[in-house]
């Protein structure tokens, strides 16, 4: 996984249309022909882009153009249709297929004057079992300087054929030798399940990062693993889970229904758009209590399955509002190794709710920045569970239990910043051999400000903001500071799996659903739960 994933972060703009849009897609087949009219307006076109190239006052790359002109075509549909070029294209087919060949390191750089350092190497890959660690300053790829390039060029000289070999140069905090280290590159699975552990005795904890192929059989695997641990209860976390593939989605939702409930429905004017999407019956789950963690940033497959547990009282849903994305998009290859990612139907959670949020104006769509409350009140949709609770549609799956878990202004800024992973990579090369059962203490709580008041790039950052910083904001989110600096410092050492179970304890939402299952196994005993009626 040669690539840079910010925990607290999702895909943004243009680039979360890309991630979200390919949502619930399926590869399509046959293009249709075009009217005569329709020829008469692409004659128009030709024409238009001929005196573009010829009399414009700067040379024009046509590819540029009528890419652009692409992209601009399907801006005037809905947010979720998009033209992948072959670039984005190669990444969708990778994330969905889950898997490619790498190195298998979690890498960051900022910008260009920035070093290409190492956030994490991925357990049982070929960059863990060579040694390199988080916080390694990769200097060279194959001789070559890497201060000058750009992220994604970094990315391809580090990925290739599986079995091939790739020589990298690493500096090392605290270590005065320059580190080679030639690596053979291999399969690098993109499981959309990384974390999943025992948070409570009794109580298990799955997140499950995004929807692709292996999902299902992902989720069957930690799930088994977790009742051998004596798991009784399970919360499953959809949190910016910007959503996947939709046969997957419903897979999941499959684990854990009674035959024939449904799952979703989809409704388009395309020949095999409207759809029905039923539980077989052969869920293992059926009788685990359930609740469900989402937020703002759960999109799309997630809405489905979420959507689909609370319709059917199934679990408890909680957390923020969902995204409110409820369009199908079919993905058509075109030539030269690009696609359309055409939205062609839009799906229904059982009760009947459109969960699509309003799209009239791309900008608020794509800030989402309302408050639940408000989102209740322009939801022109109510439904009713099996239970006969009210539910409601178009704006996206609302919680039934409302958990909102803001992050301090100045923990969101060192974060950023990424002044809690720098510190962990100085702080344990400063302490060799720290046990796994160290804590944060005032001590080295006062070592970090000292650091922070020390670097530079953090007052340039503060600066170009316009943000002023004092220290006495740190000590007014103290509990919060000690925790974000324990986890990083555990990432470093141990890795990301350990690091989220130490994040646990400072998650809000978390920590109020474990209070939960009794509503949840109340909500599951309610009555007219069973297989819902014809629509």
């Amino acid at each position: 996984m040669e690539r840079w994933v910010r925990r607290k972060s999702i895909l943004g703009g243009l680039a979360f249309v890309i991630a979200g849009g390919l949502a619930g897609g399926i590869l399509g087949g046959r293009t249709a022909s075009v009217s005569e009219r329709t020829g008469e307006q692409l004659a128009t076109y030709t024409n238009l882009l001929s005196l573009v190239q010829s009399r414009a006052a700067e040379p024009v790359e046509p590819r540029v153009a009528i890419e652009g002109s692409i992209r601009g075509m399907l801006r005037t549909m809905d947010p979720h249709s998009n033209y992948l070029d072959p670039e984005d294209y190669k990444h969708m087919l990778e994330e969905q297929q889950g898997s490619f060949s790498g190195l298998g390191i979690v890498i960051s750089k900022p910008s260009n004057d920035k070093p290409l350092t190492v956030i994490s190497p991925l357990e049982g890959t070929p960059a863990w079992n060579a040694g390199i660690r988080a916080g390694d300053i990769i200097s060279q790829i194959e001789g070559v300087d890497t201060l000058d390039m750009t992220i994604d060029e970094a990315l391809k000289r580090l990925k290739g054929p599986k079995g091939t070999k790739v020589t990298i140069t690493v500096t090392r905090p605290g270590d005065a030798e320059v580190l080679h280290f030639t690596i053979t590159r291999d399969d690098i699975p993109t499981n959309s399940i990384r974390q999943a552990f025992m948070v409570r005795p009794g109580t298990g904890y799955v997140k499950i990062e995004n929807f692709t192929r292996t999902t299902d059989h992902e989720l069957d695997e930690r799930i088994r693993a977790l009742q051998k641990q004596g798991m009784t209860r399970l919360i499953l976390d959809l949190r910016r889970n910007p959503g996947g593939l939709l046969e997957q989605a419903v897979r999941v939702a499959d684990r854990f229904l009674k035959k024939d409930q449904m799952i979703v429905y989809t409704h388009g004017r395309i020949s095999g758009a409207d759809q029905e999407y039923r539980a077989t019956g052969a869920g293992d789950h059926l009788d685990l209590p359930l609740v469900m963690l989402v937020d703002k940033y759960s999109a799309s497959a997630s809405e489905i399955v979420a959507g689909a547990i609370q319709d059917h009282d199934r679990g408890l849903i909680v957390g923020e509002t969902t995204w409110g994305k409820g369009l199908v998009q079919t993905v058509y290859p075109l030539s030269q190794d690009a696609a359309l990612a055409l939205t062609t139907a839009r799906y229904y959670t059982p009760s009947g709710r459109l969960i699509q949020r309003d799209y009239n104006s791309l900008e608020d769509y794509l800030s989402h920045d309302e408050k639940d409350e408000d989102l209740i009140k322009v939801s022109k949709e109510v439904r009713r569970t099996d239970g006969g609770r009210t539910v409601y549609g178009g704006g996206g799956i609302h919680p039934d239990v409302v958990v909102i878990d803001p992050t301090p202004p100045v923990v969101d800024l060192l974060e950023r910043a990424q002044m809690f992973f720098h510190f962990a990579v100085e702080y344990n090369a400063k302490h060799k051999g720290l046990p796994r059962s160290f804590e944060v203490t005032p001590v080295v709580l006062q070592e970090f400000q000292e650091f922070v008041r020390a670097r530079q790039d953090f007052q340039d950052f503060l600066k170009a903001r316009g943000v002023k910083w004092a220290a006495a904001d740190i000590d007014a989110n103290a509990d919060r500071i000690k925790g974000e600096i324990k986890e990083s410092i555990v990432s470093a050492l141990w890795g990301l799996e350990e690091a989220y179970k130490v994040h646990a304890e400072i998650d809000r939402q978390l920590q109020k659903a474990l209070d939960l299952f009794p509503r949840a196994q109340e909500l599951a005993a309610l009555p007219g739960a069973g297989p819902q009626t014809e629509r």
